[in-house]
């Protein structure tokens, strides 16, 4: 009688429940839960067996309350993680594709003069192979990131820039925060990536840069010390060894209408 009963409507209440799921999994792959979300799912589909394949009202009622009150413990454990994932949705890409197609996309003066200074810094440190890590905040805020360095504040500057990451300076190990078209903050500490696939040959900077492109959308610029190489993280993603050009056009492209 049940696949009688088997409509439209019960397709795409499926195709729901498992847009869900994926969507849970990947939150969960990339915060390394994954075991917890495994276990998770197996207490649902031994709490749906209980209560509804084999109506066993006892157990399934005590099972019905470990639900209710896990459902708020996972909130408050998973509060980052969710918050996080809500920010995504509300800042999907493709929402702000087609808003972007309203906008003017042409990089005005003003604009260029945001993200020069940071080349042109780049260039110098690398050239004197002077470790540095810049994030730039996009769409999601930062401002647990900043909390954890020294807050600055001030115009983009590339003297500044390179004054920071002085191998005497005491902020020079941190990550620099560019927010808003300002550098907001310095010496920051980063979620570092336990990524794999991550080449042995780069170092802490360039796992911490990985780490906050997973978990932001933030674009990571990065200097190698021992090489002097640049490199930029984003979504998960590395760009190694770009040329000045390169990093110019990633930074119009990313910086353009902050």
């Amino acid at each position: 009688m049940l696949f009688f009963d088997f409509g439209l409507k019960d397709i795409i209440d499926i195709v729901l429940v498992a847009t869900m799921l994926f969507y849970a999994y990947r939150l969960m792959r990339d915060s390394r839960s994954i075991n917890i979300f495994v276990g998770i799912i197996i207490f649902v589909v031994l709490w749906i067996f209980v209560s509804q394949v084999l109506e066993m009202r006892l157990l399934g009622t005590i099972l019905d309350k470990l639900v209710s009150v896990g459902v708020i413990a996972l909130i408050i454990i998973f509060q980052d993680e969710l918050r996080k994932f809500l920010y995504n949705v509300g800042a999907h890409q493709r929402v702000h594709s087609f808003l972007s197609l309203f906008q003017n996309k042409r990089i005005k003066g003003s604009e260029k003069e945001l993200y020069m200074p940071i080349v042109m810094a780049c260039i110098n440190l690398s050239r004197q192979k002077v470790g540095a890590l810049i994030v730039i905040e996009r769409r999601f805020p930062l401002d647990d990131i900043v909390r954890t360095g020294d807050v600055i504040n001030a115009d983009i500057n590339q003297r500044l820039i390179e004054n920071i990451f002085f191998k005497n300076s005491p902020l020079h190990d941190g990550a620099m925060i560019v927010s808003h078209k300002r550098i907001l903050a310095a010496g920051c500490i980063l979620p570092v990536s336990h990524n794999l696939d991550i080449p042995k040959d780069l170092g802490l900077r360039h796992r911490a840069a990985m780490g906050m492109s997973q978990e932001s959308d933030a674009l990571c610029i990065v200097v190698s010390e021992e090489t002097g190489g640049i490199s930029a993280a984003f979504r998960g993603q590395f760009r190694l060894r770009l040329s000045p050009e390169e990093l110019e056009s990633i930074l119009a492209d990313e910086m353009s209408g902050m």
